[in-house]
């Protein structure tokens, strides 16, 4: 039996290890995550996260066999069953192949062409070893062999390609001391492969594990329009080298979110920087905007690269539906779309991403380790949010709606 993920949920199928419909072999990466496709559990609009659900019972192993790709950063994160995180190899951790280079470690290495910028890297049962590019597959508490891999891609270069201009990586599994290989799935899974009762009632299983984490993501009793350390992202599928501060938002026709504060300096990959950079204070960051409905979508995010500065460094954000925003809200302001007003609660996200040592005591990962108030650890770099009337904005600019 295999787990099957779908766009809302997973069961089982008698299948071979991740077989995909009507392919004549084996494939990895059947499941394919954005803004557009299986958006769940509030992903960021400028990644990309493929999954490789696996059964492996012990001294099974998968290994990986990749090629650096063009992007502002990439890295394999293990899931149990419960979606919370089990180990993250991300790419300035993995060593190259003998004769390539690693770009996330080496800025000289992203000249190499692609057939010297290759690794490998295995998921094994037992204790991962990072320095031998080892990944450890399951929770050492987790009776069930199932988990997922998952490969993120944030910011390719080449905004085409969201693989970042390589093939995502082979895969080949020893399995009871059998070999099995296999490339990339041709194509995406369509869930329309499996309709009936059985997926309609593992959909309603996923969705319960995902609303239940959502539902105790945030802390109660905290005003709205304010931004707060999560009580947890545990079953949100995180990601280990990022972290979050939320508030919650509430739709009302006329009025509008507004959110200002200091912008982290970033390595801007499309602008050809490296993002090996060491002097940059995060690797990325995002503001973004998501359904606090199941499956919890991500109406609209701004990445670092997309987000309008002032002459000082900060971003202004203002959040409405269409009929409130003015038509020309401002030469430094960002507007985010407001989604579906159906939806009336909402959640708005900022995202920090492997903050540098010097910028760390500023970042939300500071916060969060200590257990502090991000509004006092974050100084400037805390983002301020109100409710602001569309007429008041209009009228004043955001200036007005801190006044």
């Amino acid at each position: 039996m295999m787990i099957v993920l779908l766009s809302t949920g997973f069961f089982s199928v008698p299948t071979p290890a991740y077989a995909a419909p009507g392919d004549s072999a084996l494939c990895a990466w059947r499941f394919m995550s954005n803004s557009t496709i299986l958006d769940v559990a509030f992903p960021d609009a400028d990644a990309t996260y493929w999954v490789l659900p696996f059964a492996l019972g012990r001294g099974d192993s998968i290994e990986l066999s990749g090629t650096y790709p063009a992007a502002r950063y990439f890295s394999l994160n293990t899931y149990g069953t419960n979606f919370d995180t089990v180990d993250t190899l991300r790419d300035n951790q993995i060593l190259p192949d003998p004769g390539s280079g690693n770009p996330f470690a080496e800025p000289a290495a992203a000249d190499n062409p692609a057939a010297q910028r290759h690794w490998h890297a295995t998921l094994v049962t037992g204790p991962a070893d990072h320095s031998r590019n080892q990944i450890q597959a399951l929770p050492t508490s987790q009776a069930a062999p199932v988990g997922f891999l998952i490969i993120r891609v944030y910011v390719p270069t080449d905004p085409d390609s969201l693989s970042g201009g390589v093939p995502l990586p082979d895969a080949t599994l020893e399995l009871a001391g059998a070999t099995i290989a296999s490339r990339p799935c041709a194509q995406v899974f369509d869930p329309a492969a499996y309709p009936g009762p059985i997926a309609q009632a593992a959909t309603a299983g996923f969705d319960r594990i995902v609303a239940g984490a959502a539902a105790g993501a945030f802390p109660g009793n905290v005003p709205e329009a304010t931004f707060v350390n999560p009580a947890s992202t545990s079953g949100l599928f995180p990601n280990g080298d990022n972290k979050y501060i939320g508030a919650g938002l509430t739709y009302q026709p006329g009025r509008l979110v507004v959110v200002r504060g200091k912008a982290p300096d970033f390595p801007d990959s499309r602008a050809g920087q490296s993002p090996a950079d060491p002097d940059r204070q995060v690797r990325y960051w995002s503001m973004c905007q998501n359904d606090l409905v199941s499956p919890y979508p991500v109406v609209g995010c701004a990445a670092d690269f997309r987000t309008v500065l002032d002459a000082n460094g900060f971003y202004t954000y203002v959040l409405g539906a269409p009929a409130d925003l003015p038509p020309n809200p401002g030469p430094a302001v960002t507007v985010l779309p407001w989604g579906s007003t159906e939806v009336a609660k909402k959640v708005l996200f900022l995202r920090y991403m492997l903050p540098s040592p010097r910028f760390y005591p500023e970042s939300i990962q500071a916060s969060q380790d200590s257990g502090s108030d991000p509004a006092v650890t974050m100084g400037p770099y805390y983002p301020r949010a109100t409710y602001c009337s569309a007429t008041t904005f209009a009228a004043q600019g955001a200036a007005g709606c801190f006044s």
